[in-house]
């Protein structure tokens, strides 16, 4: 398997454990040093377990959760063989409060290669610009 398949296998299961709400699964894709932007939180996350407390506090005072999500327009760029940078395009259904809305964002994971795992170690999520 290339590189390229192996960061994209690694991406596509941490997109499936996200869309199908595997909370486990899903924070275990991110190394524990992994830092977080979203543009929906006023600061920068230098965590896993920053964001984990964080998931934990929508959960419980907001009734958050993610009904599913797809992943489009992937892109795999390796940066030697122990990181890579993974960009695509992430349409979210979210419930937040019984109320569901769907999210249009871009979303950037830096992957580094650690004792032969791809973890994720940055993730940079924008909404996608509105086209006029």
């Amino acid at each position: 398997m290339s590189t390229d398949q192996e960061v994209l296998a690694s991406a596509d299961a941490l997109v499936r454990a996200f869309a199908s709400g595997d909370r486990t699964a899903y924070f275990a894709c991110f190394a524990p040093d992994a830092t977080f932007v979203f543009h929906t939180t006023p600061q920068r996350l230098g965590s896993r377990a920053a964001y984990e407390a964080l998931w934990e506090q929508w959960v419980t005072e907001d009734g958050f959760a993610v009904v599913s999500c797809s992943s489009t327009d992937q892109v795999v760029q390796v940066l030697g063989p122990d990181a890579a940078v993974f960009a695509h395009g992430v349409t979210t259904v979210v419930e937040v409060g019984g109320i569901r809305e769907e999210l249009h964002e871009r979303e950037t994971i830096v992957f580094a290669r650690r004792d032969g795992v791809w973890m994720a170690v940055h993730e940079h999520l924008s909404p996608t610009p509105l086209v006029q």
